[in-house]
């Protein structure tokens, strides 16, 4: 076993990242969330910037009625920028295929998680000491930059890397220099 280790979550991994940091504080040295979305709230337009906000909305209503959308939900193309479907074809071209397979298998994961992004997650991001990177894509349209934001003003020891260029699949490039940053950042 592991006793101490460093965390990194992408998208809906952010907030997983987190509640290790939050649950575990003695175990986890450091958290980097690429693209994370934040905990719901209305203290800011948490759907803002979202090119297709309608699972995460019908998520806010309970399991039953994502679990409703769901049936007749098509993927959003525009959802994701030029760099987003480059990277697609590129070096994360695997994710891509990991994604067909997963919507293949059904849409039970994704309702539970947006249900679970979108309610209560159980712990409070001001208890997290660990430091925590976050890097996000200027141009995501998946999970905007208020989301960060919000993370940023919520967290007692954030840092924000903000590339104005990337979406929320591009921003996975950033990948190699966030590891680095968990090395050099672990207590």
């Amino acid at each position: 076993m592991l006793e101490r280790f460093a965390v990194m979550g992408a998208s809906g991994g952010g907030p997983h990242a987190l509640a290790c940091a939050a649950g575990l504080p003695e175990r986890v040295t450091a958290v980097a969330c690429l693209a994370s979305p934040a905990p719901y709230t209305e203290a800011f337009d948490w759907f803002g910037g979202m090119v297709d906000p309608s699972g995460l909305r019908a998520a806010r209503e309970g399991r039953e009625t994502r679990a409703e959308h769901a049936e007749t939900a098509e993927f959003v193309p525009s959802s994701f920028t030029d760099a987003d479907w480059a990277a697609l074809e590129g070096d994360w071209s695997s994710l891509g295929q990991d994604a067909v397979r997963a919507g293949e298998a059904g849409p039970d994961g994704e309702i539970d998680d947006d249900v679970a992004f979108a309610s209560a997650w159980g712990f409070e991001l001001e208890s997290i000491e660990t430091p925590v990177l976050l890097a996000q894509g200027g141009e995501d349209r998946v999970i905007p930059p208020s989301h960060a934001y919000a993370l940023l003003r919520a967290l007692p020891r954030p840092e924000l890397w903000l590339r104005p260029l990337d979406g929320h699949i591009s921003i996975l490039h950033a990948c190699p220099l966030t590891l680095d940053w968990l090395r050099l950042n672990a207590r």
